[in-house]
């Protein structure tokens, strides 16, 4: 399993990649194995500040559905455009083709309430 250590995750198991003060979030391997086959991609909080640890979203695995936790206070700018059509590039590519969002980051602090590569890797049994 991957645990990429220039991230930073959540103990719901979204991670976050900061470039600058925007960011780019998507849920782990770890997860996406836990949900199965993901059908449905839903999130509608497009130009919304979400604050950190609320909901931004759901996804849709063929047996169960998922909330999303925003890892960071921010902005959502962007949806990932290609999950409309392939949602399971989530399964194939969680930390790469498969990510759900770009944010604006409101505080770059917040990354520092986040959980380290070994840290997730240790909540999660690895």
């Amino acid at each position: 399993m991957n645990f990429p250590p220039d991230l930073k995750y959540t103990k719901d198991h979204e991670w976050i990649r900061l470039e600058g003060s925007e960011a780019y979030v998507g849920i782990t391997e770890f997860a996406q194995r836990e949900l199965g086959d993901i059908v449905y991609i839903d999130i509608n909080t497009v130009g919304q500040e979400v604050p950190q640890n609320e909901v931004f979203g759901t996804v849709e695995a063929v047996k169960t559905v998922s909330d999303l936790f925003m890892p960071v206070t921010g902005t959502i700018l962007e949806i990932n455009s290609l999950l409309d059509s392939a949602p399971e590039l989530v399964n194939q590519d969680p930390y790469g083709d498969g990510w759900m969002v770009k944010v604006s980051v409101s505080s770059v602090s917040d990354i520092e309430t986040l959980l380290s590569a070994e840290e997730y890797k240790a909540q999660v049994g690895f």
